[in-house]
């Protein structure tokens, strides 16, 4: 395609400037002869015209002063001795004519220009002019502009050539590396050359995705892993309730005689309120994985506390020690439910007090619940907030949650944008604490009333 451009564009050229370098040498050889022919004419008629003509224009060899019958009556040098160059006589209407002629066999082809001198019948005329370019001359001038037509066209060819497999060089190797990439591995790059062209912005834009889709790779391995462990411990943990249930059924329906019913009840009742309780924990933590269901609203944390405080039965003595006026924005249900699930795990490990803290700290709200159990081991205190973790401590009880409430409470938080984390309490236990972000006329308020009930 390059060859066939060039060629396109070079031929014609040269055989245009080709045309043109042999008008240009035919026609200064023409141009020199006039002017030498006006020159002697002007001195022919001043009577000045005497021996050899001398050369007035450069390149013209050949001059004659011819009269009327073709006389010679006055000549250059290189024309002595010769009969008249031509035959032509202008006319007084066509006083100036330019002549080829190859009439002498001793000069070969000629360029003349023959000019008369006056109007006069006996007008004399001159002749002047050199030898017609030959040929070989030509012949070369057409084998310059042929030699130079096709080292251009090389040149173009070659000069495409490299600067294509230049650019095409990144490309390919792009090419091989994305050949090479399959979806078990994401890791590799493409190549990006140096610079801001069009190639290395393309190559930075692959990099660019391949890095996205390894990020979405990763992301989606990590979701079907969670969703696979969430999946066995969930069948574990309802396999349980389930399979005790199933047995003591079997039992009572092989030994009816035996079977105290309103026992059997109790136990089926506790299974199956075990089963709600799971399946009830499990679709709440489904639903807060797809993000807030309702926008939030401004609450107070300390009315929050004495609402969710005042509706519970504790065996525990519960202290409150809550700064009024600390508000957050948060749906009030799952505030609540965080709370909640709090509560219930401090009641579980606590030996006799339980204590509910609200305060502000900075741009942030805290909700501390604190207990006088054996705390937490700080091996445990990540562990604890993973799905269907139940410590040993609390295994042992007879009324062990589900594994489900410290990851609800701190999926809540982080819908709601805070945090909780665990820590050793002042009173020996555990201290979770729950840091929100303070709602925005409270973020602006340097002082807040730290009056506690």
């Amino acid at each position: 395609m390059v060859a066939l451009l060039a060629a396109l564009l070079l031929i014609p050229s040269g055989l245009l400037a080709g045309m043109v370098a042999h008008q240009s040498v035919g026609g200064d050889t023409w141009t020199a002869a006039r002017r030498e022919s006006a020159i002697v004419a002007a001195a022919d008629r001043l009577g000045q015209v005497t021996g050899p003509i001398g050369r007035h224009v450069p390149g013209v060899t050949l001059v004659q002063v011819v009269a009327p019958g073709h006389r010679v009556i006055a000549a250059s040098s290189m024309a002595r001795g010769l009969p008249a160059l031509t035959r032509v006589w202008p006319t007084p209407q066509e006083p100036q004519q330019d002549v080829h002629t190859c009439a002498q066999a001793r000069l070969g082809c000629v360029n003349l220009s023959a000019r008369r001198v006056s109007a006069a019948p006996d007008s004399h005329v001159v002749y002047a002019g050199s030898p017609a370019p030959t040929e070989s001359i030509t012949g070369v001038i057409d084998w310059i502009f042929v030699i130079q037509g096709v080292a251009l066209i090389l040149l173009a060819i070659t000069m495409a050539w490299k600067v294509t497999g230049r650019t095409l060089r990144p490309v390919e190797a792009i090419r091989a590396e994305l050949a090479a990439i399959n979806v078990n591995d994401l890791s590799t790059r493409v190549p990006e050359p140096p610079g801001y062209d069009e190639v290395a912005r393309l190559a930075h834009t692959i990099n660019g995705t391949l890095s996205r889709l390894e990020h979405a790779k990763d992301g989606m391995q990590r979701t079907l892993d969670h969703q696979r462990r969430f999946a066995a411990d969930a069948s574990h943990e309802l396999r349980t309730p389930v399979a005790g249930l199933r047995a003591q059924l079997e039992e009572a329906q092989l030994h009816p005689e035996d079977t105290d019913l309103k026992e059997l009840l109790n136990h089926s009742l506790r299974d199956v309120d075990r089963l709600q309780a799971i399946i009830a924990d499990l679709l709440l933590l489904e639903r807060v994985g797809a993000g807030p269901s309702q926008p939030g609203t401004g609450l107070d944390l300390a009315d929050v506390v004495r609402s969710e405080v005042a509706r519970r039965s504790d065996p525990h003595q519960v202290r409150l020690e809550l700064v009024p006026g600390v508000r957050v924005e948060a749906v009030r249900t799952h505030i609540g439910r965080v709370l909640g699930n709090l509560m219930d795990n401090a009641a579980r490990h606590a030996r006799g007090t339980v204590t509910v803290t609200v305060r502000r700290t900075g741009d942030a709200a805290e909700l501390i619940v604190d207990d006088d159990g054996d705390g937490v081991a700080v091996e445990d205190r990540e562990r604890i907030f993973q799905r269907f973790t139940r410590l040993d401590a609390a295994r042992s009880r007879d009324k062990g949650g589900t594994g489900l409430g410290l990851a609800i409470a701190r999926d809540l938080a982080r819908t709601h944008g805070g945090t909780i984390t665990v820590d050793a309490s002042p009173q020996g236990g555990a201290r979770f604490v729950v840091r929100l972000p303070l709602s925005r006329d409270n973020a602006h308020d340097p002082s807040l009333p730290g009056s506690r009930v």
